[in-house]
């Protein structure tokens, strides 16, 4: 079983964006302005959809009916034994051509509980252009205090309440989960999270969204609500979420490795990476993937590839830089 290069998988958003995808992809401009993200290797289907958000194979199979089929070669058994045919990974590229709303994703225990899913919705972000974001509340709230100015769509006081935070291209940013968070207009990132499309919406006024209906997960705002971090987390805890621009291996803050690890590799001539199942994204340059028995790969800049186990030991050579998504340790 081979590493496999993934065409664009690109659902329609409800935020306008994805020119700069197409840039990175070295791809035509989509007529589409609601074609604001890229679903790398996606198992996942969006929030009440059967199939929307999940990537196809350059055969038109679905990756995760492959997967299911070929558990152990794609994954391997280790893998298997500690979570079961389940990738653990969603791997996207955002690109905001509008600043995203207001939201939060909740924790597993409170989404297995409200939603009967498997997962919540950690993520983080690697900062491809640089920015603003905006992570976390200044102080405490209550959900009787804060649902009026959701109800209202007070925007600009609820903005406020969060920290904002000036990013660099290559910066990472860790979200908890529960955590109220937008990304500001035209930073693109490459997103790693829990695989599940599950967001409750504070705001919605300006997109292509009826969040009064469907933004509170079918639950009513006030269950919601409960889904959401509404206490404050100081400047100095908000900044440890954030790594330097200047990291190389594995580039999250720690806490994160419990969702998922991020690694970013610049390749001067040769470098080994170990086997498992992974998300292969090349930022830079062009390489030459060798994997089992002596097979090869290019890669170039823009390209995205799903590596099975099966794969085994992989090298890349040549001049570039990659990130690799990868599921966490148990």
């Amino acid at each position: 079983m081979d590493p496999i290069k993934l065409p664009s998988n690109q659902p329609t958003t409800f935020y306008k964006g994805g020119d700069q995808i197409s840039n990175f992809r070295n791809a035509p401009k989509n007529s589409n302005p609601l074609k604001s993200e890229d679903w790398i290797a996606s198992c996942t289907h969006g929030h009440g959809a059967e199939t929307m958000g999940q990537s196809k194979l350059p055969d038109g199979r679905f990756l995760k009916d492959e997967i299911e089929a070929n558990p152990e070669q794609w994954l391997g058994p280790e893998h298997i034994k500690d979570w079961g045919v389940d990738t653990k990974l969603l791997v996207k590229l955002i690109d905001p051509g509008q600043r995203l709303p207001i939201h939060a994703h909740p924790h597993r225990d409170w989404a297995t509980v409200h939603l009967g899913t498997k997962h919540g919705k950690a993520e983080a972000w690697y900062i491809l252009t640089p920015g603003e974001v905006f992570v976390g509340l200044k102080k405490d709230i209550t959900a009787k205090e804060i649902l009026p100015l959701v109800e209202n769509q007070e925007i600009d006081t609820m903005l406020s309440m969060l920290h904002r935070i000036p990013v660099k291209t290559n910066q990472t940013v860790y979200v908890p989960a529960g955590t109220l968070h937008a990304i500001g207009k035209g930073v693109m990132v490459a997103e790693v999270q829990e695989p599940e499309d599950l967001s409750i919406l504070l705001e919605w006024r300006d997109f292509e969204i009826d969040g009064a209906k469907e933004g509170h997960l079918g639950l009513g705002f006030e269950k919601a609500l409960s889904g959401v971090d509404l206490t404050k987390r100081t400047e100095s805890e908000v900044a440890s979420l954030v790594s330097g621009e200047d990291k190389y291996g594995s580039v999250l803050v720690q806490e994160s490795n419990e969702y998922f690890i991020l690694e970013r590799l610049k390749i001067a001539s040769e470098e080994q990476c170990r086997p498992g199942f992974a998300i292969l994204i090349t930022l830079a340059g062009k390489l030459e993937m060798e994997y089992r028995d002596g097979k090869t790969k290019s890669v170039e800049k823009g390209e995205t590839v799903v590596i099975p186990y099966a794969a085994g030991n992989f090298v890349l050579r040549g001049a570039g830089e990659v990130l690799i998504a990868r599921p966490p340790p148990k």
